[in-house]
């Protein structure tokens, strides 16, 4: 398989900016989860960051996918950029997303708002076996069960439309919310 080179592939923050103003971006999300022996999810990890107003949420694993990159490669880069390199995460040979998250800088059009820019997003649930630690901007790593998990969603505490995911997530999983 030959190596894509994407370092070229950001933006300027001028240029992004610029994009943000005229395109949809496409991203990718990640619900990291921890299964039992069965593959029935036991637990939900949730990062705790900071954002720009200085605010401090709960979220899932998420970015943006790179030009010339597969789905796949961005999920792997944005699971161990946010859970580092040893959270050896278990994509599927085929991975199929849970939902399609069309986010808009205008709140109401969908459960899903950015106000930076319009967005699509595919959501993904990922199972991950190994040690993992919260990296770059992420402040904290919890596991949560799904019952847990469910609970923070219903009540807002997760950040912006993350607890939309999160609850998608679960019901894909086969927890009702």
């Amino acid at each position: 398989m030959t190596e894509v080179e994407t370092t070229g592939a950001w933006l300027s923050r001028e240029d992004l900016d610029n994009a943000r103003d005229r395109l949809p971006m496409l991203y990718v999300h990640a619900v990291p989860v921890r299964c039992d022996d069965k593959g029935v999810v036991t637990h939900i990890g949730l990062l705790m960051r900071a954002d720009g107003d200085g605010t401090i949420g709960q979220e899932v694993v998420g970015g943006r996918v790179l030009y010339h990159e597969k789905i796949r490669d961005a999920l792997v880069r944005h699971l161990e950029s946010d859970l580092g390199p040893m959270a050896l995460p278990r994509i599927p040979l085929s991975p199929q997303p849970f939902t399609v998250a069309e986010f808009f800088p205008t709140p109401g059009v969908t459960p899903f708002h950015d106000p930076r820019q319009h967005a699509v997003s595919l959501a993904f649930v990922v199972a991950v076996m190994g040690d993992c630690r919260p990296q770059q901007d992420a402040l904290d790593l919890s596991w949560v069960t799904p019952q847990e998990a469910a609970t923070l969603a219903a009540t807002g505490e997760l950040g912006g439309s993350h607890g939309v995911l999160v609850r998608q997530a679960l019901a894909h999983v086969g927890y009702p919310v």
